[in-house]
């Protein structure tokens, strides 16, 4: 049996994995000119290997892929990001998140021992809750674990539920997560720098339903923040390796212009230089709705169709500012560790917010929320010696800008350096390259529809099985042999492999080989 998966992002290698793995002859059809889509790591300046959007890895670190697909016997190897994020505010204070939590409320301490026990009590509610929440990712997704899981869980949620009063839990949980951070949490000390990770859903702190973006802070105390040795781009170089030893292949530069079909049943695929593959099945690993509204022919209709044309993005993406410099940021107070991690630039909850609406607006939002990745600092392969990378980010930068984004980055670039030279004085002489990347440039390159490394937005009613909709939640199309399985498929977006896998174990259980 022969299937093709277009798209070679992480997401479409790890279903390509699985496939070969349970005897099915695979390809891979990769658009750019290299795999991995969001999991890449360039060198960018000589001697500089940055990340071009992914760093941490979280997510697919609370799956069982790396281990059934023997990962690290592949040659990845995850180094942890201990203390997960530390908050650099402009006047001087540090406050570090630790994957434990009692040394994290002991780090707010130092600053406000009221707001480390208001932390230590949003934590005590959402580890229980988020323990739970996970079920199906911990267990690969198996009805009959998950279940187990999660009814083993459910004690522990519903006392910490009761515990933090059940109507007003039941409230935050319908609420967007600046509400929630506003009436969990007493000042900026905690709200800003969990705000800055919450916003890596692409979700500003107003958008209803968001509550679980805030609650998420609990899965880095609960399951930690990776580093793949090498960059992000390990990832990806490691499930290449691991497709090849199965005996499938990966063809990059072979953009699909046409996804063919007969009689309701898939039949292969036709490249852009005309070239047609033909394939049993056909997994589109992409963005769904170009994959089914536009590659699809004939495209996908009736209610199915429109659905999938009404599932939305926003206008706010990330864009980088990827600096070399001779040293680390030199943050007054610092300690041995505080560049292991993110480390937050978001003041306060009503600057990102401000930064979210701006974006949505079409303008690049001064001074813009930012947040900083220092990982030569754990991984010496990044930099030559005595030498470091640094990765500036902007979480609320709008793809569409004013004025475009030629006379836009340099904006950015100016804001964020000022950033880091506000915090670490002396910064700016470390520098010795930089090289920005935009959502327009990151559109092009990668074929991301608005710059969305997740195709879609993360938000309530595009999750789960219900992402990209309903009718398309199970990784099944209309069409037979012919399935979604990209970031904008179920369960979720980020770098998780779950859509991967969930869209390996559709197909092989469909053709009786699961």
């Amino acid at each position: 049996m022969r299937a093709i998966v277009v798209g070679g992002g992480h997401n479409g290698l790890v279903c390509a994995c699985y496939l070969a793995r349970a005897g099915l002859e695979v390809t891979v059809l990769e658009a750019s000119g290299a795999p991995g889509g969001g999991s890449r790591t360039e060198e960018l300046l000589p001697g500089h290997r940055f990340d071009t959007h992914s760093v941490a890895h979280n997510i697919i670190n609370m799956t069982p892929i790396p281990r059934e697909l023997d990962l690290a016997g592949a040659g990845l190897e995850y180094l942890e990001m201990d203390p997960f994020a530390v908050a650099v505010f402009v006047d001087g204070r540090i406050v570090r998140f630790h994957r434990c939590v009692e040394r994290t409320v002991a780090s707010i301490a130092e600053h406000d021992p009221s707001e480390a026990e208001l932390y230590a009590d949003f934590m005590a509610l959402a580890v229980p809750l988020v323990d739970l929440g996970v079920s199906g990712l911990v267990t690969a997704g198996s009805p009959r674990a998950t279940v187990g899981r999660a009814l083993r869980r459910l004690p522990a949620a519903w006392r910490a539920v009761r515990r933090a009063g059940a109507g007003e839990v039941a409230g935050d949980l319908l609420a967007p997560y600046g509400t929630l951070l506003r009436g969990r949490l007493g000042s900026d000390l905690t709200r800003g720098p969990v705000a800055a990770f919450a916003a890596h859903a692409g979700a500003g702190p107003n958008t209803p339903g968001g509550a679980a973006f805030a609650l998420w802070q609990a899965a880095y105390h609960r399951f930690g923040q990776w580093h793949a040795r090498g960059g992000s781009g390990a990832l990806a170089a490691a499930l290449v390796r691991r497709l090849e030893a199965l005996g499938g292949t990966v063809r990059c530069e072979a953009p699909v212009a046409r996804i063919e079909t007969a009689a309701g049943h898939v039949r292969g695929v036709v490249l852009e230089d005309g070239e047609r593959l033909a394939a049993d099945a056909v997994v589109a690993a992409t963005d769904p709705r170009a994959a089914l509204l536009e590659l699809l022919d004939p495209p996908l209709g009736g209610a199915a169709g429109r659905r999938l044309r009404a599932a939305h993005r926003s206008n706010t993406v990330q864009a980088l500012v990827l600096v070399g410099a001779t040293r680390l940021p030199a943050y007054p107070g610092a300690r041995a560790g505080d560049w292991n991690g993110l480390q937050s630039f978001v003041d306060s909850l009503d600057a990102l917010q401000d930064g979210f609406v701006q974006a949505e607006a079409g303008r690049l939002p001064s001074p813009a929320p930012a947040y900083a990745f220092t990982t030569s600092a754990l991984d010496g392969s990044l930099a030559p010696a005595g030498a470091h990378t640094v990765y500036l980010a902007c979480p609320t930068a709008p793809y569409a800008v004013e004025g475009g984004w030629e006379g836009a980055q340099e904006r950015l670039t100016e804001d964020l350096l000022a950033q880091v030279e506000a915090r670490a004085p002396g910064f700016r002489e470390a520098v010795t390259g930089v090289v920005v990347r935009t959502p327009e440039e990151m559109a092009r390159q990668l074929r991301w529809p608005g710059a969305h490394p997740m195709h879609l937005d993360v938000t309530p009613d595009q999750l789960g099985t219900l992402r990209p909709t309903a009718a398309l939640g199970s990784h099944r199309t209309p069409v037979t042999g012919l399935y979604a399985g990209g970031a904008g498929t179920a369960p979720t977006g980020g770098v998780a492999g779950a859509p991967g896998r969930g869209t390996a174990r559709a197909l092989l259980r469909d053709h009786g080989l699961a």
